[in-house]
This record gives C-alpha cells, structure tokens and sequence, in this order.
C-alpha cells in the first residue's frame, strides 16, 4: 500500500526566495468556499481587509475589526493546502507600538495557522516590521496607496507623479525591506515607479496598479470575478462577469418558485420520479 502524497504549503521563504524568478500569483480570500476554488492556481490567498467592503458592506476597511480578520483567516487557512496564507493587520491595532504590533500578530498566527501578517507603511512602520520579524513573525509589507491611510491621503488615487512623493515611496519600500518583511505589495503607483523599487529592493514585490515587472501580481478576486459592484479600478482586469451569471440563476429560481415548478418529483422525498412505462 503506498502512501498518499502530502501537500506541502508554501513558506515565506519559498516566496521570499522567488525574487526576480517565477512569477508570485496572489488573490484575496476571505471564505472558505473560495479558499478552496482559488488554492491550487494560486502561490499566496491574502486575507484582505478589503473584506470589510466587500463582505460587509462597509464604506471602507477602517471599521475592520481583529477578531473579523481572525474568524476569515481561519476559515481560508482550513480551506487550502497550498498557498501561502497571509493575514492582514486591520486598522488600529498595531500602529501605536511595536508591542501592540505583536500582540495583535501573534494572535493571528495563533488562532488563524496562517504564515505570515500583512501590514501597511513604509518609514514609520519599519521598526515595528523589524521588532516582529526579529519575534518569528512573517511580515509583507505594503507601501504607496495604503487605504487605511485614505483619510490622509485624501482619497483612492494613484501616486508617484510628483518626485518628491516618489522618492518617498521608493524610501517606504527600501526601509521594509530592510527591517526585514519577505514581501512588500506596491499598490497604485505610477509603472516607471514600481518597475524602479522592483530593481532596486531585495525582496518581492508584488503589484496591484503597479508594473508587469513586478515580482507578482494580486487583486481582489470579487474584482476580477466581477461579484463586486459597478466600480471597477484601471488596474483591475475582468476574467468574468459572474454577478450576471448570479443574476440569471437567482431569476431562474424565482421563476420556478412561482410558478411551482420547483421543486419536483425528483426533489423531494417519498415521490417516486415518474417513468415512461409508468400506466
């Protein structure tokens, strides 16, 4: 009897050590439903804040709670096989000090099983990067629009036209990389931008609005499945319009209800399906 072949899930170093070599392929998940469609195409699942909006409904990812992120990353984890699981650090909970930081992480890693945490920043957040890094705890950094700072930013809008923010966007990048993180996402900046920190840094980056040379690439799955809204960003390219596939089976199923067609015969229990030879 031979035995069956284990699954092995990929690590942060195996990403870590994909730099400037194949490809990173990363989609969100927040369910395990979808965990479960997306884990053998996918190397990384991160568990985005983004659910806020897209799961609840909310204006943007700040109400994002711990515990929230918690309950969907441990469902996403016991979903998959493969893929690298990253959960993101929702607003509130780690900027105040390096030792809030960890507590909300470690949290995560402990009640989740997931391999590493996703938080945002660049200069100011690299000591907190390298205080949890240095305390077994995975980091991805993410750096140019970062939405839990949209209030400052002063809306959802691509960055890097102006040098000087440029500079400090590829300053941001340097300084995660350096504190540690085994990836950082760069989203919404301009292409010559991204492709320059993509040159210039030592670990992946992974875009989303960023440049094809980036070392991966991720998007929000609801976005590219087109289940979510009308909005749909530049960077987001549609693989499907699958809410009017939604659409149509919902009024299908109304339809039938209605008009009593379903359920039938073959639905339900103690009915025998009628036959051709049936008298």
């Amino acid at each position: 009897m031979s035995a069956s072949k284990s699954i092995t899930r990929l690590s942060t170093p195996d990403l870590r050590a994909r730099k400037g070599a194949e490809p990173i392929v990363c989609l969100t998940a927040y369910t395990a439903p979808m965990a479960r469609l997306l884990d053998q195409h996918v190397d990384l699942l991160l568990v985005g804040d983004s659910l806020g909006m897209v799961v609840y409904g909310l204006d943007s990812t700040l109400p994002v709670s711990l515990d929230m992120m918690i309950a969907h990353g441990a469902a996403v984890v016991r979903a998959s096989e493969q893929a690298c699981v990253v959960v993101d650090l929702p607003f509130g909970c780690y900027q105040e000090s390096p030792q809030a930081a960890f507590r909300a992480s470690a949290r995560v890693m402990q009640e989740t099983g997931a391999q590493a945490v996703k938080l945002e920043g660049g200069l100011e957040m690299a000591e907190t990067v390298a205080f949890l890094t240095a305390r077994g705890i995975p980091v991805m950094g993410h750096v140019g629009l970062t939405p839990q700072s949209v209030n400052t930013l002063g809306g959802y809008k691509a960055l890097g036209r102006d040098p000087a923010v440029a500079e400090r966007i590829v300053a941001d990048a340097r300084a995660i990389a350096q504190a540690g993180a085994f990836s950082v996402v760069l989203e919404a900046v301009m292409e010559p931008l991204a492709r320059r920190i993509t040159e210039e840094i030592a670990i992946p980056t992974i875009g989303i609005g960023g440049s094809p040379a980036c070392d991966g690439q991720v998007l929000v799955t609801d976005d590219m499945l087109g289940l979510f809204g009308q909005f749909q960003p530049k960077f987001v390219k549609r693989y499907a319009e699958m809410a009017d596939t939604v659409t149509q089976a919902v009024a299908s199923y109304a339809a039938e209800v209605r008009t009593r067609r379903f359920p039938g015969p073959e639905h339900c229990f103690g009915i025998k399906k009628p036959t051709t030879t049936d008298a």
